[in-house]
């Protein structure tokens, strides 16, 4: 097969392809393919050929939308960088990719050069170093689509490293292909959808919207950055059917607007386990979220549950989807029986065939892609997900879930989110401790440690307690648990003598004015209990958190 597009073009040519909501343009599938036709013109007359990686630090506008479809066009392998990393980042993920060129534009382009003098940089807008090449003076060659077989690998993209370091994923044409198809399956098409792109092209939650609506022959809606009330505008003003969202966007953009527009049928919602509160006031809004478990290694989606099975099971995220093979394991790689939890194994079409550079097959097994997550499967076959395996807390000779702990915290009165993880500790090996997101100046430690006693064990009850107004989480929505130790270690450092102003942690979702915005908001705002309390097995301590510096952290899948 050649590209999506030029096979859509052929068969659609007239109907809508690209909303930009910023510039309050449209184009055609005609027209989309001649942008897409001149962009890979370009990209050839600067010497890329077919096999080359091609590293691309753009956000979310037309151009980076037509640079993924000419990758594809040109047979070349599009390594899609987020165009917030560092130059130190992107140096290490330019140099682990293999990457053949790099396409920035004017804000990336500072980054972009200091990050490399050994590959070539090429600028969509006018180029500010003399080293830069451009786009938009080069004259485009004449280009023949590629032809494609299913093995091909097509996307390297970056896993978000918050377990670790990036991997880079490699992604198949077949991957994406079984990925749309599969999920065509589970959500439906239909012929007048549009998908608002919200989440980074740099990641496949972003990519997959853009690749499946080629071939669904559908339309997207682009907007650069996120703004939850401008977004749930968009929705309503561009009759959006569908979008893609981690709970605290979607959390957002109710608090902004109440609800959403009736357009919408459906609200994929993933990156991070959604709250039940959220789930539920989704049911009493009419909102049809489709709780989601996937990951870059997947392509996306693996589990989706559809609205009348979330409102029915909130903590579910479906079944898996059409070719998807879930498997439960143990500690010995043997499949548990129902109900039991252990390690979530994913086989199928749309797994990656492995992480580029990297011959260790050791996230691999018999029964498929070792995920990493805990989770089992319910007596209809849904899939819980709990938590990470090595996010398991071993104390004391016991082992605690902090997923069990995070549904606890999250029912009380005045907590927004939480997050729990373990602890060094020399006495119990590690100790519990819980982030606690809140507004509230009045939630004190003894509110949150008695009601954690009137619900757990006492072995699983937080013993370092610290209260901030927003949980650091990674741009895909998973809880930057490096960010988060590192709040509670300072919690357990400090002996606060009085209140501190607490800020919300740097939100990667957010484009920089918009969390500027918040802070500003913010600003005298709640403040947290000060006390340092003693828990009756084990000494407990509690802080609010005021330090921000670490909450961005990396981005997670």
């Amino acid at each position: 097969m050649r590209d999506w597009l030029t096979h859509r073009a052929a068969a659609t040519p007239t109907q809508l392809a690209v909303v930009d909501a910023d510039a309050d343009k449209r184009w055609s599938y005609s027209g989309l393919d001649a942008a897409v036709d001149e962009t890979a013109g370009r990209l050839a007359s600067l010497g890329v050929e077919a096999g080359d990686h091609v590293g691309m630090v753009l956000p979310r506008q037309f151009r980076a939308l037509c640079l993924l479809h000419a990758a594809q066009r040109l047979g070349v392998r599009l390594v899609p960088l987020n165009d917030r990393l560092t130059a130190s980042e992107l140096a290490d993920r330019i140099d682990r990719a293999d990457c053949s060129i790099l396409v920035c534009n004017a804000d990336t382009e500072p980054d972009a050069v200091e990050a490399t003098d050994a590959v070539p940089v090429a600028s969509i807008d006018s180029p500010q170093w003399d080293s830069v090449k451009s786009f938009t003076t080069v004259e485009p060659d004449p280009v023949t689509p590629v032809e494609w077989a299913r093995d091909d690998p097509q996307l390297i993209v970056f896993t978000s490293g918050s377990t670790g370091a990036p991997k880079p994923v490699t992604l198949t044409m077949g991957n994406l292909l079984a990925s749309a198809t599969a999920s065509a399956f589970r959500l439906g098409v239909d012929p007048e959808d549009r998908w608002l792109l919200t989440l980074s092209l740099a990641h496949v939650g972003g990519i997959a919207p853009v690749l499946r609506s080629t071939l669904y022959g559908t339309a997207v809606v682009l907007r650069r950055g996120f703004e939850p009330g401008r977004a749930a505008d968009d929705i309503d003003r561009h009759d959006v059917t569908a979008v893609s969202l981690v709970p605290v966007m979607l959390r957002r953009m109710l608090e902004s607007r109440g609800t959403l527009a009736d357009s919408l049928r459906v609200v994929l919602l993933g990156g991070a386990p959604a709250p039940e509160s959220l789930i539920r006031r989704c049911d009493n809004y009419s909102v049809p979220v489709y709780p989601t478990y996937g990951m870059t290694e997947t392509a996306s989606q693996a589990a989706t549950a559809r609205p009348a099975a979330a409102f029915d099971r909130p903590e579910a995220v479906g079944s898996p989807l059409l070719w998807t093979d879930l498997t439960i394991i143990d500690d010995d790689g043997d499949p548990v029986e129902q109900g039991e939890t252990g390690e979530i194994v994913v086989a199928g079409p749309t797994v990656t065939p492995g992480y580029y550079g990297d011959p260790d097959t050791e996230g691999f097994c018999a029964h498929g892609l070792r995920t990493g997550d805990a989770g089992y499967r319910t007596d209809e076959g849904a899939l819980v997900v709990c938590n990470r395996i090595d996010d398991r807390i071993h104390s004391g000779g016991e082992t605690v879930d902090p997923g069990e702990v995070v549904d606890v915290l999250r029912t009380l009165n005045g907590v927004d989110d939480a997050a729990v993880v373990g602890l060094d500790d020399e006495e119990w090996g590690e100790r519990v401790a819980a982030l606690v997101a809140t507004d509230q100046p009045d939630l004190t430690t003894d509110a949150v440690e008695s009601a954690c006693r009137d619900q757990l064990a006492g072995y699983k009850v937080p013993r370092t307690i610290a209260f901030t107004e927003g949980i650091p989480r990674t741009e895909s929505g998973t809880i930057n648990r490096e960010a988060v130790k590192r709040e509670l270690r300072r919690a357990r450092g400090q002996s606060p003598t009085g209140r501190a102003p607490m800020r919300r942690p740097v939100d990667p979702q957010l484009p920089e004015e918009a969390a500027d915005a918040d802070d500003a908001d913010d600003a005298g705002g709640a403040t947290a209990a000060d006390e340092v309390t003693d828990g009756e097995e084990r000494g407990s301590d509690s802080v609010s958190t005021d330090d921000s510096d670490d909450a961005a952290g990396d981005n997670h899948d």
